[in-house]
């Protein structure tokens, strides 16, 4: 690894700016990985491309989320086309009376799947735009409430995937015995700011405490005025489905009973993802076939057809894990903590941490690799300024939460936008205010916190 200094930030600033200037999702990420590797490897940058596009291929991360990813996709469509999520609609159209119900009831359902960020971003967008889009709710506002609930979900219940790899990583900088970090995770919940202050910030923007704002309003206009709830340039995120047979009564059994065994086998397997929805994929298949809501041979079809839908989220979630890569090569976060560590206080230890991490997390879109590189560096320095460790380390953890949440190419950005079938752009760009809102709020308690318990 090489030290590039402030250069660092290069690479990820050009990715922004691009995105922003083209309201492109492929293309930044595309320029912004050459220019990097430009900068690190000069003359011989695509040997350097090919290099870190392999080491990251071989990643057991990035294995993990392809295969995670495509079997989250797989299972997804075999429950819309079984017509479970059709059904499952109209029975909660009997109980969601209006606009506001809708979204709660969507926060909501998000909330029950706390277990892993990826099946909640894209399971509840999928699940709930039947009922959202029949009182004209634009994808944007979807995907908000859905990527709002789906990380900070995952980082306040102490029952994630989140939580099992933050606890690893407890247990290998040795802050805590083998086996003692998911128990220990307790100590941090109460310090993660940012994920109680934007899971908050959905109810009070569906009850209008807090005005729909900016692009979003927009959007708003745009749905209620012209029926137009999908954004312009989504059609990357376009999931045309049609259900087996049309004739057949569907039931709702025919998606809670997949959901309801992914979370339990997920849980039952210590909470791995991949056991659970490997589980979940076949007792799908089976439970179909014994309700003969379809042959054998069209399950199956319809099993490659879900894995081939996530192809295009699976290539941005691949130059997101490259550009990070990009990062590590440049010692952006060592840099970032170098910057800050010597010119802080005990105190305002907790809010450097915050918004130098945050930044770092927001310009990557990338948390659990700066979660690694972060916590075994941040706990010697909070140890050496005699600060709460476990308020630092939640700081850590709302910095990545925030990352996740607003960056437009970050894999929970990009997963909530392929579930709402939404431009990952305009889902990034409309929720960017909300997540600027609750990233102050959370200043200001990092300060609070930092002279309370710090």
């Amino acid at each position: 690894m090489q030290n590039f200094g402030i250069i660092s930030l290069v690479p990820p600033l050009i990715v922004v700016i691009i995105a922003i200037r083209t309201r492109l999702s492929l293309e930044p990420l595309l320029i912004g990985c050459l220019a990097g590797y430009v900068i690190i490897a000069k003359g011989d940058f695509f040997n350097a491309i090919i290099a870190s596009f392999t080491k990251v291929m071989q990643n057991e991360l990035m294995v993990w989320v392809i295969m995670v990813c495509s079997l989250y996709g797989a299972l997804i469509n075999l429950m819309i086309r079984s017509g479970g999520v059709l059904a499952f609609g109209n029975y909660m159209l009997q109980f969601v009376g209006n606009r506001k119900k809708s979204l709660l009831a969507t926060w909501l359902f998000g909330s029950f799947l706390f277990v892993d960020d990826y099946l909640n971003a894209l399971t509840t967008g999928t699940t709930m735009k039947k009922i959202t889009d029949h009182y004209k709710v634009p994808r944007e506002l979807l995907a908000f409430v859905v990527s709002s609930t789906a990380v900070p979900i995952c980082v306040i219940v102490p029952i994630s995937t989140w939580v099992i790899f933050i606890g690893k990583l407890l247990e290998d900088s040795k802050l805590v015995p083998v086996g003692k970090g998911i128990a220990n995770y307790l100590h941090i919940i109460p310090f993660i700011a940012y994920g109680w202050i934007q899971y908050l910030m959905v109810p009070l923007v569906i009850f209008g405490i807090m005005p729909i704002i900016w692009k979003m309003k927009k959007a708003n206009l745009r749905a209620a005025t012209t029926g137009q709830l999908i954004p312009d340039d989504s059609e990357e995120f376009k999931l045309d489905v049609e259900v087996f047979d049309e004739q057949k009564k569907s039931s709702i059994w025919y998606l809670i009973l997949p959901i309801v065994v992914l979370i339990g086998c997920t849980i039952f397997f210590d909470l791995d993802a991949l056991k659970g929805v490997i589980t979940a994929l076949i007792f799908t298949i089976a439970f179909y076939s014994f309700k003969k809501v379809a042959p054998f041979k069209e399950l199956s079809t319809a099993t490659i057809e879900g894995m081939k839908s996530m192809l295009f989220a699976l290539v941005l979630l691949l130059l997101s894990y490259l550009l990070k890569n990009i990062g590590d090569e440049m010692g952006l976060t060592q840099y970032i903590i170098q910057v800050v560590s010597p010119n802080v206080n005990k105190h305002f230890l907790p809010l450097a941490i915050f918004i130098s991490l945050g930044i770092v997390a927001f310009t990557t879109g990338n948390s659990w690799g700066l979660y690694a590189i972060a916590i075994p560096l941040v706990i010697p320095l909070a140890a050496a300024l005699h600060c709460n460790i476990w308020l630092c380390i939640g700081a850590v953890v709302s910095a990545g939460a925030f990352g996740a949440h607003a960056c437009f190419y970050s894999d929970a950005t990009i997963l909530a936008a392929q579930g709402a079938e939404c431009n990952n752009y305009q889902h990034g760009i409309t929720q960017l205010p909300f997540a600027l809102v609750s990233f102050v709020l959370t200043c200001v308690a990092y300060v609070a916190m930092g002279f309370w318990v710090g």
